[in-house]
């Protein structure tokens, strides 16, 4: 339906936790969904939190398919998660490198959750709940994080692992998650 403007770090509306959906048949629930689903693939993101494009509530579409930038992530399905809870399920932590669409041009490494599983509900309410690792785990806990008003950066245990793309990565072509 339309691509909708992200919001970038510094923006206080990023911080601000997100509210659960309560009326899973409601259109403007509908409409944020394939707005959200739009605006990622038009900016070639591997996920996206409403809170990104202004809506404070816990929604997010994530998806990972033949992505250019990741030539070695495993595929991770379109999936839309409302409402998630994570549970991790080992205390085992791996470190990565991320961005984001909030936070452009810039790339840090990142410790998650190497496995957890995540439940929460699809587009229409139905009981969304799955156990994953690597690469899907990583981008899960990305996009949640968001809904709790954290950004990548605050994650970061080390800022000489942060910072601009072009900088970190000369000569490669990267575009922000």
């Amino acid at each position: 339906m339309a691509v909708r403007e992200v919001l970038k770090m510094g923006d206080p509306r990023l911080l601000e936790p997100a509210r659960p959906v309560g009326d899973f048949a409601s259109p403007e629930l509908a409409r944020l969904i394939v707005d959200m689903h739009d605006t990622m693939r038009a900016l070639n993101g591997a996920g996206l939190a409403a809170p990104q494009i202004g809506v404070g509530l816990q929604v997010v579409v994530f998806e990972v398919d033949a992505n250019p930038r990741y030539p070695d992530a495993e595929t991770v399905p379109y999936t839309v998660l409302v409402n998630p809870v994570l549970t991790p399920l080992s205390e085992t932590m791996e470190e990565a490198w991320e961005g984001c669409l909030s936070v452009p041009g810039m790339r840090g490494l990142v410790p998650r959750y190497a496995a957890l599983r995540y439940q929460g509900f699809d587009a229409g309410g139905q009981p969304v709940d799955r156990s994953v690792s690597g690469f899907h785990a990583r981008v899960v806990q990305h996009e949640v994080d968001h809904l709790h008003g954290i950004l990548y950066p605050m994650r970061i245990r080390d800022l000489r692992w942060f910072g601009f793309t072009d900088t970190l990565f000369p000569g490669q072509t990267l575009q922000d998650d």
